[in-house]
């Protein structure tokens, strides 16, 4: 799998079917030549646009030899790239080597190189009056612990600038995802092009190209494309990109849909509060805690004290909250139930289930918890440690909201296998995995089992009807999800 980088620093050919003229940059970090002329290949059959050549990760390096012939086999723009071990490269050697070796690149017909501002004064002198008329020199500058204030990044662009550099470009580090609007500032405010990335090149968690073209139709996105996106902490298990984005594309809807991984949901909506942000789907741990992050909250998801589905109202852009939850649920399970969990879903859970006339008794760690929703929806309470020995009547159903056995810890389960035989029919929102231990644990206690893809389908269908406007194509997301099993 192929990481990328996106940048718009450079121009695309003309007639080529896209929204936006940001190409896809793929790092190209090979420990032999033989190995980069095959990821060279291997990025331009996935759909890359240039490429950036890590002479820094070869083992062994000659200059003439190996820049000669890695220009001649790429099939797609070069750029080189030697990075010293001081700005977090793997290169050790002496200065003027590599200097030299840069150099060399640009005489032999490279594209670009990538200089960092600590050396940039010292190679732009050296380049001084024999730079070829296409070739574009890139500044670069990483700050692997942060990320700076706008007045800093401000001036590190101006003192890149001063260096005579084509192209600026700055690599920060992320420490929340609020971080990534003051980069947004700097390359809108921008006069000169900018390639500004968060996490440093190749680094975990930056999508792979395939991603880029199949998941997120990143050639069709433009300056008019809504964004959508699941709030949670952990949330890069959830499918719900996989199931909006395959859905947007199959009407033409004008969206995309991404994960968002978030540490303070106000923070969050309040930094990202322009028309750009469509609408949010709550995932866990955050389903209570953004009833008071909306400015309007539907009578149900108020009533239920949580809050699943965020909508960014078009008229004046205030945040309507609603709860789907529960409609999910209450489709997959039309009978009395037993509620383990007291947090969000769990709370939606609650509710529905009352409303359909069940005797619900909800299960907490913390009984607090339980016995504050259990008074809420008129049920009764236990703490989670009691859930073993709870047997008042047989043919009950067990309905688990909680993070119990979701990835990675896919070998808990809130209830022994022991206890399952007093039930008739068990339900596990966790859709990630599937088949959890207390599903399968059920299923060989003989008691019918409901997944939570039933219940994840189920409010999905409501809620891309809120994003988009649109009827639900619900055969497409159950195939969708058959797919993923």
């Amino acid at each position: 799998m192929l990481p990328a980088v996106s940048t718009s620093a450079v121009q695309i050919e003309s007639g080529v079917s896209r929204k936006n003229s940001t190409l896809i940059c793929v790092p190209i970090l090979g420990e032999t030549i033989e190995k980069m002329v095959d990821d060279m290949n291997e990025a331009k059959t996935s759909g890359g646009d240039l490429v950036e050549i890590r002479l820094d990760s070869l083992k062994r390096f000659n200059p003439r030899k190996d820049l000669e012939l890695l220009i001649r086999k790429c099939p797609l723009s070069t750029l080189f790239t030697y990075r010293p071990k001081w700005e977090g490269g793997e290169y050790e050697g002496d200065e003027n080597s590599r200097r030299d070796a840069l150099q060399l690149a640009m005489e032999l017909g490279a594209d670009y190189v990538d200089i960092e501002l600590k050396g940039a004064h010292e190679f732009m002198t050296s380049i001084h009056g024999r730079k070829p008329e296409n070739f574009k020199v890139i500044v670069s500058s990483h700050n692997y612990e942060n990320t700076p204030s706008v007045e800093d990044l401000g001036n590190l662009v101006a003192s890149i600038q001063a260096t005579g550099a084509d192209i600026v470009k700055i690599a920060t580090t992320a420490l929340d995802i609020t971080d990534v609007a003051r980069i947004f500032q700097l390359t809108v405010h921008s006069k000169v092009p900018v390639i500004a990335i968060h996490g440093i090149v190749s680094a975990p968690g930056q999508p792979t190209i395939k991603d880029l073209f199949n998941l997120y139709s990143f050639r069709q996105l433009g300056p008019d494309t809504k964004l959508f996106g699941v709030i949670g902490n952990p949330i890069g298990h959830s499918k719900s990109p996989l199931l909006y984005n395959e859905a947007f594309r199959s009407v033409g809807f004008n969206g995309v849909f991404v994960h968002l991984l978030v540490d303070d949901v106000a923070k969050f909506l309040q930094t990202y509060s322009t028309s750009d942000f469509g609408g949010f789907s709550c995932a866990i741990p955050y389903k209570e805690i953004a009833v008071k992050c909306c400015d309007e909250v539907d009578p149900v998801a108020k009533s239920i004290g949580a809050v699943n589905c965020i909508i960014r109202r078009p008229s004046d852009g205030k945040l309507f909250g609603y709860n789907i939850d529960y409609v999910g649920a209450i489709s997959a399970i039309e009978d009395g139930l037993r509620v383990i969990g007291a947090g969000g879903a769990g709370r939606a859970l609650a509710y529905g289930a009352k409303e359909k006339g069940a005797r619900v008794v909800i299960a907490n760690r913390n009984y607090a918890r339980a016995r504050k929703l259990a008074d809420t929806v008129g049920g009764e309470a236990l703490s989670l440690a009691d859930v073993n020995n709870f047997h008042p009547e047989n043919g009950m159903i067990l309905a688990n909201t909680t993070s119990v056995g979701m990835q990675p810890n896919i070998d808990e389960t809130p209830i022994s296998k022991e206890s399952l035989k007093y039930y008739s029919l068990v339900f596990d929102a966790i859709y990630t995995p599937k088949m959890t231990r207390l599903l399968r644990e059920a299923q060989e206690s003989g008691v019918v089992i409901v997944t939570g893809v039933e219940m994840f389908i189920g409010q999905a269908y409501e809620q891309y009807e809120r994003f988009t406007g649109l009827p639900a194509p619900k055969e497409l997301f159950r195939k969708i999800m058959e797919n993923l099993q």
